[in-house]
């Protein structure tokens, strides 16, 4: 992609904002299906989105603690292919966690669990700073540069 001419796009951007909350969820899904699935007799959106279920005191709340910080991880690297700029990562994961706070507010009413602020912050820091670091290093590889050209 060149990034030359700054080229203002709202349907690329809706559209990106889609495709990360999306793969976001069906990340969380597949992790919440492995770690916590295993414990628990029926699998629900309640593990999504009810934020009594993020809790450090129990074994469940802590699968859905690893849960959500895998995601993390995993939303870092569709930073890289999804968004391709370091300075928009940070605009980019915000979105994905302020979205998710609308959605938790509207499941289960505003989250009063210091543990749900305190994973989802951590989520959104390792999602923003792990995108951005894996998108410099991807901005400072070096262009290779064909050797066709003719010999003058």
């Amino acid at each position: 992609m060149f990034y030359g001419t700054i080229v203002w796009d709202p349907w690329l951007i809706v559209a990106q904002i889609v495709g990360l909350q999306c793969l976001y969820y069906l990340t969380l899904g597949g992790f919440l299906t492995i770690l916590v699935g295993t414990r628990v007799s029926r699998m629900s959106l309640v593990y999504f989105f009810d934020y009594p279920t993020v809790s450090a005191s129990t074994g469940t709340g802590w699968c859905v603690i690893a849960s959500i910080m895998l995601s993390a991880v995993a939303g870092a690297g569709y930073l890289l292919y999804l968004i391709e700029r370091a300075k928009k990562c940070l605009d980019f994961s915000a979105t994905v966690y302020i979205i998710h706070l609308f959605i938790c507010i509207a499941y289960g009413g505003w989250p009063s669990s210091l543990t749900w602020w305190v994973v989802n912050g951590t989520g959104l820091a390792v999602m923003a700073l792990l995108g951005e670091f894996l998108c410099i290093k991807r901005e400072q590889r070096e262009i290779p540069i064909s050797r066709l050209r003719s010999n003058v």
